[in-house]
């Protein structure tokens, strides 16, 4: 087991994650309804800056989480619910476990707890039920 030290290491982190996500019977069918095979490459390298920015404080993602956990519920009418943010947290951590340790392992969960309540929290407030 080695620490999170640079891009390569996030990256590796997101692509085994995501994988794991696209199998999950709860969480699979939501991810590949929305994204494509052709759309998967762009979007993990777009999740990968995500992370970078948030982990190793290089600033290099540009998008609006919130904007598009939004469309998702919309699409779910309206039924994404903590039970698909804690399934996407256990997956996070045991990926997480699986590849690496240390300070930016940890703070990875800790971002992934914050963040996910966050989101969730959002949407739940924005509904437009």
């Amino acid at each position: 087991m080695k620490e999170i030290e640079n891009r390569e290491d996030i990256n590796l982190l997101v692509i085994t994650f995501y994988n794991e996500v696209r199998k999950n019977e709860l969480l699979g069918p939501i991810f590949n309804a929305h994204l494509t095979k052709e759309q998967w490459p762009p979007h993990l390298e777009k999740l990968t800056d995500f992370w970078v920015t948030a982990l190793l404080g290089d600033v290099c993602f540009k998008g609006s989480p919130s904007k598009a956990h939004l469309k998702v519920d919309k699409h779910l009418n309206h039924t994404m619910s903590q039970v698909h943010f804690g399934k996407w947290i256990e997956i996070w951590f045991a990926t997480i476990d699986s590849l690496f340790v240390g300070d930016l392992a940890q703070r990875a969960k800790d971002a992934s707890r914050r963040m996910a309540t966050g989101q969730y929290l959002y949407v739940f407030n924005h509904r437009e039920v």
